[in-house]
């Protein structure tokens, strides 16, 4: 299967690190990244919108269709956020894509970064858990071929990336040691890439990928 893929946050690390392993990867064919600011890179597989509304998907919904993938990176941190502006920038806007994703891509699959301690049980006290899982079950409900929600925790950045985030860019040089000491919670962002172009060509039994169910993912040949 070759792979035509909607990424989304490739402005960010973590969409940045998707999208240059789908850069690489002999399985992409196409690339459609959505931003908000150019992200100043070319390359004969890649096209790039750059939309101001996420909200608004009017202008461009004609341009979302004949792919069989989106690679969902965008988000926010809820750092400094009541519960309803985190919830509106996380969970409506991320459904109001997904909608109409899903209507006009019938052979689309949708992967969605959540993050390490996100549930479905909605009980949490901290309110981001409710709203990712929350983000999740909705998501699992639409009507995609298959969409699996992605749950990394410390993810090892891209060397060359331009989005690293500083916070990273300090711990890289622990990573050896984390990955060693915690294999539950760390991976690379390269693991992260290739298990979302595996879910497409390979397929995967579980809907929620926690970190060793990425690890394991990335790895199959």
């Amino acid at each position: 299967m070759k792979v035509r893929a909607i990424i989304t946050g490739s402005t960010g690390m973590v969409g940045e690190g998707v999208l240059l392993e789908c850069l690489s990867h002999p399985d992409v064919e196409q690339v459609l990244v959505i931003n908000r600011r150019p992200y100043e890179v070319t390359h004969p597989k890649l096209k790039e919108i750059i939309l101001a509304d996420f909200f608004d998907l009017s202008p461009i919904q004609d341009q979302l269709v004949n792919y069989n993938a989106c690679f969902f990176c965008l988000g926010v941190t809820s750092v400094g956020m009541k519960e309803p502006e985190y919830r509106h920038l996380t969970y409506d806007l991320t459904m109001n894509m997904a909608q109409l994703l899903c209507k006009q891509n019938s052979d689309m699959v949708f992967t969605y970064v959540s993050g390490a301690g996100t549930n479905n049980k909605g009980t949490s006290r901290s309110f981001w858990i409710r709203v990712k899982g929350k983000t999740e079950t909705d998501l699992m409900e639409l009507p995609f071929k298959k969409a699996y929600m992605f749950r990394p925790g410390y993810m090892q950045p891209t060397k060359g990336a331009k989005n690293t985030q500083k916070a990273y860019l300090f711990m890289s040089w622990m990573y050896p040691v984390l990955r060693m000491l915690f294999p539950k919670f760390v991976c690379t962002l390269k693991e992260l890439g290739l298990a979302m172009i595996h879910c497409l060509t390979k397929g995967y039994d579980k809907s929620i990928l926690e970190v060793p169910d990425i690890v394991k993912l990335a790895g199959e040949k």
